[in-house]
């Protein structure tokens, strides 16, 4: 049975059809991708879906009894609460089971004995605690604090961040924070509308393996990292003119398949389409001559097949059809550093470029970025810059155009470098400007007393980057942020520079404006096999968008956000090979390391039990030898007793009241044995109180044996004493 199922949903605002016939069914534990453009209707399908937009047509049925979890983009945190605190809310449901449970235990407790529905009772009683423990566990258990604590570090928060309010937080933050909340939450369906918008790769990482082996209710993610469909999802829904198209696999199948399907679809169209105008030719050539009955049919014929068979224009194969201009060539060497470092003191504000409090290692109450970094950048190269969130790539970067001081060290760019420069802050332009105005404008800025781009060439550029005719009219005000995204990197990448330099790129694209950037920097495939056309000068690109570095990257600088740069030279999978196997190296060592500590602690646990076995057996052997000497000494007390009394005597005493075996002893040997009888029943006594001694049997035995023993002769011994007090 479906967890959940989306029938004929039609859906629109005002005259734009967003759903038009929408259908899709999820059972438990699928993987389901969501792909299609900005504006597909993506986010408005996972809006009806959880009931916060009803459609003008269709249904949604949920399966009785589960939960379905949204990330939305504007999460709803309360911002008087710390991180942890608001992260351990995701946990209200637990709290209302244990609640739950805790009544089912009182209502058990108040069952009469000799109620005749007792039995009956208590069977539902026991069936519904079962229920709730069941439940309970699926919500975490008991051990919620652990996961708290192990989700939020997976998704780049610190136990130094968990006391901040979230007032406090960044919007990057929040964002996960917002995750982070619907993870612990274990919906029986995770609606993810772009989960990966505020992860570094890291991050990203953690998502993938948390989702793929951890989480285990279903999945639907509207996602622009393909790595992340590629890894997680097993089917593809593309939104495509208001309708879903399924696809089977990850993302990697989806694309060829698509490839195929469409293809096929425009041949088929093509085919009917040379079919109708054949017709259609005939017809006017025959229909007033002698053939013009013939032609009449025909025509009806040709109507009719039109009305009830004609396919449907599938959507273009695009391809990137542009010639990027030629920027002057550039000196050999694009940029040089050497020795750099960034580091801030207490009074200089260690935060980045993003906001978000730098990760890297304290130095004297400040905080260090990177040190002692040499890289050389060449012509042509194209280099990506990698790391954890607030880092300082964009700090790095800034510092090699000479746009911020280095702390130590020095950069400098090359001969003839003309640097254009794609920040995440935007630009100002006259949003009044439609998107292919702008382009001529970002042109006659980009090069002053250049040539510029006509109207038709500024349409052409906006084509090859997405815009389609009408959009090409649209006004940069009314933009989103996608669309904006991508007329500026049009505008740039069409301005004859040298050297590319790309801060988070893809931030606002969807996957085919990502897959466009990717073949406007490295050119598209030739019948040949080889790539024509592109960008061919520099480029250094800071992104999170490991299938874009991996597409367009060579070189690359990988940020620990520790104060560590590492340079590396090959691409992201390359490095990523290498990296995984390091740790798999580093955590072998830890381990031998600790199996090391280990046997070097029970190496020397056991020596220290060997030489406490050692003193046990001293011990026991100067006790034996004392008890030893102390039943010798009584054995010839009383054989002295027997010799010296007769039978008589050894019976009454002179004044008639019978002897004591030690009435021979002088009164002070008398007092000093059993001064030494009284001290050995002590030490005894701790010897059975010691676990070593009374884990053993027969040493226990032996033990008790000599107590009784020497307890029997000290009784005695005072009975002498005090008979002799009393005389």
């Amino acid at each position: 049975m479906p967890l959940i199922a989306v029938s004929n949903v039609c859906f629109s605002i005002g005259q734009a059809v967003i759903l038009d016939g929408a259908t899709l069914s999820i059972e438990p534990g699928e993987r389901i991708g969501l792909v299609g453009r900005n504006g597909a209707g993506k986010s408005t399908l996972m809006r009806v879906m959880t009931g916060e937009l009803t459609p003008d047509s269709g249904s949604v049925i949920l399966q009785r009894g589960s939960r379905v979890g949204y990330l939305k983009q504007d999460p709803d945190l309360d911002a008087e609460l710390t991180l942890r605190e608001e992260a351990g809310k995701a946990f209200v449901e637990l709290s209302r089971l244990h609640k739950e449970l805790d009544e089912v235990y009182h209502a058990m407790e108040r069952l009469p004995p000799d109620d005749a529905e007792g039995g009956v009772t208590l069977d539902r009683l026991m069936k519904r605690q079962s229920d709730i423990q069941h439940r309970i566990e699926d919500a975490g258990g008991y051990a919620v604090d652990h996961k708290i604590d192990a989700i939020l570090h997976g998704l780049g928060f610190v136990d130094s961040q968990f006391g901040i309010k979230v007032s406090g937080l960044s919007g990057g933050q929040m964002g996960r924070l917002a995750l982070a909340k619907l993870l612990l939450e274990s919906p029986d369906l995770l609606l993810l509308d772009e989960p990966t918008n505020h992860l570094d790769i890291s991050g990203r990482e953690w998502l993938e393996d948390f989702l793929s082996g951890e989480f285990r209710g279903a999945v639907l993610m509207v996602s622009h990292d393909r790595y992340m469909l590629d890894r997680v999802v097993t089917r593809i829904e593309e939104v495509e003119q208001g309708r879903l198209i399924d696809y089977p696999g990850n993302y990697s199948a989806f694309c060829e398949i698509r490839y195929h399907r469409r293809l096929t679809q425009h041949r088929a169209y093509a085919k009917q389409q040379n079919k109708f105008k054949k017709e259609e030719e005939y017809i006017r050539k025959y229909k007033a001559g002698q053939r013009a009955k013939q032609a009449q049919g025909r025509l009806s014929k040709l109507d009719r097949e039109k009305r009830d068979s004609t396919l449907e224009r599938p959507v273009e194969l695009e391809s990137f059809r542009m010639e990027l201009p030629k920027a002057p060539r550039a000196g050999d060497l694009v940029a040089v550093v050497r020795g750099a470092g960034k580091w801030y003191g207490p009074a200089d504000g260690a935060q980045g470029a993003g906001g978000e409090e730098e990760p890297g290692q304290r130095s004297k109450g400040g905080r260090v970025l990177f040190r002692d970094l040499d890289v050389t950048i060449s012509r042509e190269e194209r280099w990506g810059i990698i790391g954890p969130n607030g880092a300082g790539k964009t700090t790095l970067v800034r510092a090699m155009l000479g746009q911020m001081p280095l702390s130590a060290g020095t950069a400098r760019l090359g001969a003839n470098v003309i640097v254009g420069y794609y920040s995440q802050t935007g630009d100002d332009a006259d949003e009044s400007l439609p998107v292919y105005q702008y382009l001529q404008l970002i042109i006659r800025r980009e090069n002053p007393g250049g040539v510029g781009l006509s109207e038709q060439q500024a349409r052409d550029l906006a084509g090859a980057f997405l815009f389609s005719g009408k959009d090409q009219e649209k006004r940069i005000g009314s933009l989103s942020g996608g669309e904006r995204s991508r007329a500026r990197l049009a505008g740039l990448l069409a301005s004859a520079k040298n050297l590319l330099v790309l801060d988070e790129p893809t931030n606002h694209l969807d996957i085919q404006s990502a897959e466009r950037l990717e073949d406007a920097l490295c050119g598209v495939e030739g019948e040949d096999g080889e790539r024509e056309g592109g960008f061919d000068g520099t480029a250094l690109l800071i992104s999170h968008d490991r299938a874009l570095i991996d597409a367009t990257c060579d070189h690359l600088l990988v940020l620990d956000g520790a104060g560590g740069v590492e340079v590396f030279h090959g691409n992201y999978s390359e490095w990523h090979e290498k990296h995984l196997a390091r740790l798999k190296s580093d955590n072998a060592a830890a381990n031998d390391k600790r199996e090391g500590e280990k046997r070097e602690a029970e190496r020397r646990e056991s020596e220290k039990r060997e030489a406490e076995r050692r003193e046990a057996q001293k011990r026991e052997a100067k006790q034996r030898d004392a008890t030893q000497r102390a039943g010798a000494a009584v054995k010839k007390e009383r054989a002295v007793v027997r010799v010296a009394a007769s039978p008589a005597d050894r019976a009454r005493g002179s004044g008639g009241v019978a002897k004591s075996v030690f009435s021979w002893m002088s009164e002070e040997r008398l007092e000093k044995e059993i001064a030494v009888a009284s001290a050995r029943v002590v030490e005894v006594d701790g010897l059975l109180g010691d676990e070593k001694v009374y884990s053993d049997a027969k040493r226990c035995r032996d033990l008790l044996g000599e107590r009784a023993e020497v307890k029997e002769k000290l009784d005695r011994m005072e009975e002498e004493w005090l008979r002799r007090a009393g005389k």
